[in-house]
């Protein structure tokens, strides 16, 4: 392990060592899997502009205990040996059939029984799509997987400020629906407590109400959301990661403000993202409006030392 030579002190002492003296948490990973697709409304009705574009989550439903006939984010435990990046990924597969994804570390949950099953702390994952490659299927203990729309509502109900401290309480609704014949709508409510000393921040959650979504996994699906609008507001590379290979400035536009629930204005956000993009020779072949350039990500910008 990185060329460390262990003296015979140490395999000596290591020879002793019990580490099942020590209760051991069983440790798993979640994906919070994030696309930015069409609705279903008819082509006709919309060709004269941009099909509408909303941001999903990837939903499964479960189809084994606990939590039978809930919905939750895709997920399962680690295997011996295995490391949990490649946990999450494999999960990925076994139970959506997705096999590539954007996959970047936000949090871990560890709260004491989140899990009815045990100590289990969850390392939990955004992932982001091209959803529009794929046709989701459950599998593994999933009974279906599929793609929910999400909104999210903030009510600040508190906020005391101190000379040196501070407290900040927001309720959140959660509303997430999946459209189709028999359309499945859920809402949870989350209570979020900011306290602040010496311009620390802690942060505490609470599940009001869980809106039919297992486990913990409102509360892990709204800090997986938040964590995408941050991420994008800071640098934006995250969001190339919503897009097909080749994309116009506009449908690159409206990724950003779907995902940050807002307007931008047009000649900032193309200052901020000129780095980022490279011009194609293509030309979109759009329905009912003019073709506009193509782009993809310019890679030097991507891949720095």
């Amino acid at each position: 392990m990185g060329g460390y030579v262990i003296t015979e002190e140490e395999r000596e002492y290591l020879s002793s060592y019990n580490i099942s003296r020590f209760d051991r948490p069983s440790v798993a990973a979640d994906m919070a899997v994030f696309s930015i697709m069409g609705t279903e409304a008819a082509e006709e009705e919309n060709y004269r502009k941009d099909p509408e574009k909303r941001l999903k989550l990837l939903l499964i439903r479960r189809g084994a205990f606990p939590y039978k006939g809930c919905w939750a984010l895709p997920g399962g435990f680690c295997r011996p040996g295995e490391r949990v990046e490649d946990t999450a990924r494999r999960e990925l597969q076994e139970e959506t059939g997705v096999g590539e994804a954007y996959l970047e570390l936000f949090d871990i949950f560890s709260d004491p029984g989140r899990d009815p099953r045990g100590w289990i702390l969850s390392h939990a994952f955004l992932a982001l799509i091209d959803g529009e490659r794929y046709r989701v299927r459950g599998g593994s203990d999933a009974w279906e997987a599929g793609w929910f729309g999400i909104s999210l509502e903030k009510k600040q109900v508190k906020k005391e400020v101190q000379e040196v401290s501070a407290e900040v309480e927001n309720v959140y609704e959660l509303q997430l629906v999946e459209e189709g014949e028999v359309p499945v709508k859920l809402k949870a409510v989350i209570r979020e407590r900011k306290y602040f000393h010496d311009y620390h921040e802690t942060v505490d959650y609470e599940i009001l109400e869980a809106g039919g979504l297992a486990f913990d996994h409102a509360r892990m699906i709204l800090c997986a959301y938040l964590a995408l609008q941050k991420r994008a507001d800071d640098t934006g590379r995250i969001v190339f990661d919503l897009m097909p290979e080749l994309f116009t400035l506009a449908s690159l536009q409206k990724a950003y403000e779907t995902i940050q629930g807002k307007l931008l204005l047009t000649p900032n956000f193309r200052r901020k993202i000129a780095g980022l993009v490279t011009e194609t020779k293509r030309m979109s072949d759009s329905v009912g409006h003019r073709p506009a350039k193509l782009y993809r990500r310019n890679l030097e910008a991507f891949y720095q030392e």
